[in-house]
């Protein structure tokens, strides 16, 4: 026998190559590092920063997309168009301007005043007639124009004379008589050309407006390009407007108590 000994069962000798780890366990490794790369976050103060700006930047832009996609309406619309919706705006701007100017000088007065019960108890009785105005409960007369309308071929339907009245809101109309029939919120037009009815009554041509408000915004609101006027001649009616100092609108609609709804003041 040769005097060098046999190895162990179990050991090594000094000239063996070491064995790998089984592939299993380095992938099972490979993955334990990866996910304590990734969790929990290591996020520096910088990145928040970065990532807050981002998200700003693409808010705005969406917010931009957006708007940019609401005006796309405007940009096919005319030239006369435009011009009939800017001055609309401007129109509603200013009698909101009013009105804020209305309301601040009623607050001054109440506040100056030695009396402010009996101011509060004039300004009651102002904005109860105010509203009577609006719900046809009061005569009310100022300046204003008168819109006749002649339809000798009875083309003229129910469509077209609201049209006229929704223009002439548009513009400040503050009271609307048309054949004798005064005009508030829930008024309805039906019916064709040649029988037309306003809120169940029937109106025969020619029919007649009568608007009291401010004059020179009611009459351009009817002549603009491609507004009630020119609509009108092109079913062969004539549509004359015609200025006034004194309107008188003496309709009346009768003052309802309504059936379910009730005053919330104490």
């Amino acid at each position: 026998m040769s005097n060098e000994e046999s190895p162990r069962n179990g050991e090594r000798t000094g000239d063996e190559p070491v064995d790998a780890p089984p592939p299993a366990r380095q992938e099972a490794s490979g993955r334990q590092r990866l996910l304590a790369g990734l969790w929990p976050p290591r996020v520096s103060r910088a990145q928040l920063i970065v990532a807050l700006l981002l998200f700003v930047l693409g808010l705005g832009l969406a917010i931009q997309v957006r708007s940019n996609s609401d005006n796309s309406a405007l940009r096919g619309a005319r030239q006369e168009d435009l011009v009939r919706i800017l001055d609309e705006v401007d129109d509603r701007t200013q009698r909101l301007e009013d009105e804020k100017q209305r309301l601040d000088a009623q607050r001054t007065e109440l506040e100056n005043s030695s009396d402010q019960a009996e101011e509060a108890r004039k300004q009651t009785l102002e904005k109860e007639r105010q509203l009577g105005i609006l719900a046809g409960t009061v005569a009310a007369h100022g300046p204003g124009i008168t819109l006749t309308i002649d339809d000798p071929g009875g083309a003229v339907a129910a469509d077209m004379l609201l049209d006229a009245i929704q223009e002439l809101r548009a513009a400040g109309a503050e009271a609307i008589e048309v054949n004798g029939v005064r005009v508030v919120a829930n008024t309805y037009f039906a019916g064709d050309g040649g029988d037309i009815q306003v809120d169940g009554k029937k109106i025969e041509a020619p029919y007649e407006f009568k608007v009291i408000g401010k004059p020179q915004d009611l009459e351009p609101a009817l002549n603009i390009p491609g507004g009630v006027v020119q609509t009108l001649e092109k079913e062969q009616a004539t549509a004359v407007v015609e200025r006034s100092e004194d309107i008188v609108v003496d309709a009346l609609r009768p003052a309802k108590q309504p059936d379910y709804a009730r005053s919330s003041s104490q």
